[in-house]
């Protein structure tokens, strides 16, 4: 999951690779976060499989803003492990 501070929206979606994916974001090449340059990547999960990561990609996308930042704060956001 990665934020804008500037449209003030979370950006919701999976991938295999985090680095590339956001790279991505940053540098306009996804149509719906061509909008921004701030992305901060703020939240990643791993999961065992591809189904099981979009059950989750599709879960978090009919959440409210209060269980994003919740969510955020979990022990098993393994954000940190991440550096751009």
């Amino acid at each position: 999951m990665i934020f804008s501070q500037s449209l003030n929206v979370f950006y919701k979606g999976s991938t295999t690779d985090v680095n590339t994916r956001f790279s991505k974001h940053l540098e306009g090449k996804s149509t719906y976060t061509s909008k921004a340059t701030d992305w901060k990547l703020v939240f990643v999960k791993r999961f065992e499989t591809k189904k099981e990561a979009l059950v989750h990609e599709k879960m978090l996308k009919r959440q409210n803003r209060k269980y994003l930042l919740w969510v955020i704060n979990q022990e098993y956001n393994c954000v940190s492990e991440f550096t751009f």
